[in-house]
């Protein structure tokens, strides 16, 4: 038996009934299981993290989730969530029982989780984000979000291996678009902020601000015996900005949050097909973070 295989996770699957967003995937790692669930209420968005027996995801309305978005301009106009494709649904959705976005396909068995989803935009035509109207002029969009979601990886036992895909349609020039390419919305106890320093394998607090900067954010209790964050070894394309790791605090609703955020921006019209991301969710203690994220910033060093 290869050493690495002593460190994966013993994997289990609930796998959906037809037509369902109702899923689970659950291992053991650290000796203790985690169980990520998905629902139909959020079209198959991830609806739970549970590790430990604590809950990591603060699923509230349809924008509360561990999921992926898109923003983008319009004819050259852009404004924050006016033309945002959302996996879990749309604002109108508030704490109903069904969304917006309409689940295509999910199935979770042999240790992987996949799904694909026509999502919604975020705001109603005719509703205001920041004072400015929605640019779309349906709730359904053609924006297609696909991910693969499966835990551990091999040497690296306190990871969700998450992979996703854009497919943007060809729904009219854009100059902009800015994938989130996975954020979770998490309770907030989780109230210690660090980056990870790649350079002396360290996390290191952060000053309460919220924002993006370029390393890889992990959010925590402040004992440190439960935090969650991300890492991506995917790199911009040349003249296109840097990769985003940002983290949010909301007094109001009592949530926090981290993403991770690549942007495309040209002067001409941006081609429409598919727009893929590999995310490595880190999971469990602190330490456990400090090192599945010195581990992966070494293994991707050299890309």
């Amino acid at each position: 038996m290869k050493p690495w295989l002593l460190l994966l996770p013993v994997l289990a699957c609930a796998q959906a009934p037809a037509g369902s967003g109702d899923a689970e995937l659950s291992g053991t790692i650290g000796g203790k299981p985690l169980v990520i669930r998905t629902t139909s209420r959020l079209a198959g968005a991830i609806d739970s993290v549970k590790w430990d027996g604590v809950e990591f995801i603060d699923s509230y309305d349809h924008g509360r989730q561990l999921q992926s978005a898109i923003n983008a301009d319009v004819a050259g106009v852009y404004h924050v969530e006016c033309y945002n494709p959302t996996e879990a649904g749309s604002v109108v959705d508030a704490r109903g029982p069904k969304s917006t976005s309409r689940l295509e396909f999910l199935s979770a068995k042999d240790g992987m989780l996949e799904a694909r989803t026509r999502m919604a935009f975020w705001l109603a035509p005719g509703l205001q984000s920041h004072g400015q109207l929605a640019q779309n002029r349906t709730l359904l969009s053609d924006y297609v979000l696909g991910k693969r979601v499966r835990i551990g990886r091999p040497g690296m036992e306190h990871v969700i291996d998450y992979k996703v895909t854009f497919t943007v349609p060809d729904d009219g020039p854009h100059k902009f678009l800015q994938f989130e390419a996975l954020t979770g919305y998490m309770p907030e106890a989780f109230s210690s902020e660090f980056s990870f320093d790649a350079k002396t394998s360290t996390l290191v607090a952060v000053s309460r601000k919220n924002g993006e900067i370029r390393d890889p954010i992990v959010l925590s209790t402040p004992s440190g015996s439960h935090a969650m964050g991300v890492f991506t070894p995917e790199h911009p394309a040349v003249g296109q900005p840097p990769v985003g790791y940002g983290r949010f605090k909301f007094e109001t609703d009592k949530v926090v949050k981290w993403n991770c955020v690549f942007r495309v921006r040209q002067n001409e019209p941006i081609k429409p097909g598919d727009y893929s991301y590999q995310l490595y969710v880190v999971i469990g203690t602190r330490e456990d973070c400090r090192r599945t994220l010195a581990a992966l910033s070494q293994e991707f060093a050299s890309r």
